[in-house]
């Protein structure tokens, strides 16, 4: 099995590095004093910095906030000097000569800067924040988008009740007493059951003593032993996940993933949760499926929350079955969640109903995966018949094989067929024509990645219904 943590190569980009600082005493110096420069002055204030001011003049707000020796107006005019000892600057004047010295001083000194509204020019950006404080939700769009970020700080602070920073506190003030009595798998569970407890609402209520009460119920009553959450990933879009496999996902501690699992999903994961891929490929076996079968019930028996994430649906050619028998058998208690098959998603994706009242009144899922011997062993009698779709998963490297048969056991040369590769993500291609002539246009298009089959007439409902714009036309 390989541990992994790092993120894979199709990761995308991130433009800054999300971080809160600890800026309590520090020196902090913001050149300006108008308006824009006390907004920045009343975060640096809450987060208890040591703020300087360089300014000609200041406005109503920052004269009574340096009255009062809440802020030093150190200087009239911005020098580098003035830099020396700091730990951040700020320019948020409306000169943007002044505003460039300024960057340029503290990048060569070394200083994170912050140019309001000049992104090109700062080394970090101060995102919309929702204040919950000690909770904190900080977003932003790397300067990119501010409007969009306002705007979803807006629907969050309408989610997110102001007990939450009250809860917060709670949970801060009792980690030494849940670090004294469980480890830390059974510190994460003890948590997760009281945020869905009446203690969680009891503190949002302001009734601690009720919390305390129901949190001393919970360590009295430790889970001895983990749990696995087998969750369908779908077929490779994240917005197709369902709203309980985001929440599984967020809480396990370990993931144990496959291969067709896009980095996208895998982002969707707890951060700090250890990453186990034991994925496979054609004709490579990374980790045999008895040893996955042993990795789930070892975890769960440390008391870990054990997330086995799979592309598709579980229990559509993945395993999930043997998965679950072996964690019964072991008494281990497990969640499954069902996820979009590729044949649904992918079909979809593509514009290709997989039933239709005028031509396809029943589908059939079937693998296109050869045996060792390369023959493929399949009930072709019933699969060759009109009226009906045949979805064919791992049909790629057998597609040949697969037409010939079809057309063999009585379906026309010239009956419609396609193939979806990467189905529901941006590099989606699909491949349309016939029993006859498939398998070299998709030769011809050089298609390597996770395939899906199509057989059917519902094939050529795709030329008016095609909607996706990752979807691109076959050959």
């Amino acid at each position: 099995m390989m541990r992994m943590s790092a993120p894979g190569s199709d990761a995308v980009p991130i433009p800054y590095f999300p971080i809160f600082l600890r800026l309590s005493g520090s020196r902090v110096l913001v050149v300006g004093g108008g308006e824009v420069a006390a907004r920045k002055v009343r975060l640096l204030l809450r987060a208890a910095a040591a703020v300087e001011l360089a300014a000609r003049e200041l406005n109503e707000e920052l004269q009574e906030l340096a009255g009062a020796g809440r802020v030093r107006h150190v200087a009239t005019e911005f020098a580098p000097e003035l830099l020396q000892g700091c730990r951040l600057a700020i320019a948020a004047t409306d000169d943007p000569a002044v505003n460039r010295a300024v960057a340029q001083a503290a990048q060569a000194a070394g200083l994170p800067v912050n140019v309001v509204d000049d992104a090109v020019q700062s080394s970090f950006v101060t995102p919309s924040i929702v204040d919950r404080a000690p909770l904190l939700v900080a977003i932003s769009t790397g300067g990119a988008a501010p409007v969009l970020a306002r705007r979803l700080r807006e629907r969050i602070e309408a989610w997110l009740p102001a007990g939450y920073g009250r809860l917060a506190a709670f949970m801060h003030r009792q980690r030494p007493r849940l670090a004294a009595a469980a480890h830390s798998p059974q510190r994460r569970a003890i948590w997760e059951h009281f945020l869905d407890s009446p203690g969680a609402e009891a503190v949002l209520r302001g009734e601690e003593a009720l919390a305390e009460r129901e949190l001393d119920h919970l360590l009295a009553d430790a889970p001895a032993r983990g749990e696995v959450y087998l969750v369908g990933a779908g077929p490779g879009d994240p917005d197709l996940l369902t709203f309980r496999a985001l929440r599984l996902m967020q809480q396990a501690d370990v993931v144990l993933y496959d291969r067709l699992l896009p980095e996208a999903i895998l982002d969707l994961v707890r951060r700090d949760a250890e990453r186990i891929f034991v994925g496979k490929s054609r004709n490579r076996h990374t980790v045999p499926q008895d040893e996955i079968n042993a990795e789930l019930v070892r975890l769960a028996r440390e008391g870990k929350r054990v997330l086995r994430l799979k592309g598709g649906d579980p229990f559509v050619f993945g395993r999930g079955g043997e998965e679950i028998e072996t964690l019964a058998a072991a008494g281990i208690p497990f969640q499954v969640v069902p996820g979009i098959t590729a044949a649904s998603g992918c079909a979809a994706y593509a514009g290709i109903p997989l039933t239709h009242r005028d031509c396809a009144q029943a589908c059939v899922f079937v693998t296109g995966h050869a045996r060792s011997d390369g023959s493929l062993d399949l009930h072709w009698d019933q699969l060759a018949r009109r009226g009906q779709t045949v979805v064919i998963y791992m049909g790629l490297h057998t597609l040949p094989q697969l037409c010939a048969q079809f057309i063999a056991h009585g379906l026309p040369p010239d009956w419609p067929a396609a193939l979806v590769e990467e189905g529901t993500s941006p590099r989606q291609r699909v491949v349309v024509g016939t029993l006859a002539d498939l398998p070299q246009r998709v030769e011809a298009a050089g298609v390597q990645g996770a395939s899906l089959v199509i057989v059917g007439e519902v094939v050529r409902l795709r030329e008016r219904l095609q909607w996706f714009a990752g979807s691109k036309p076959g050959s």
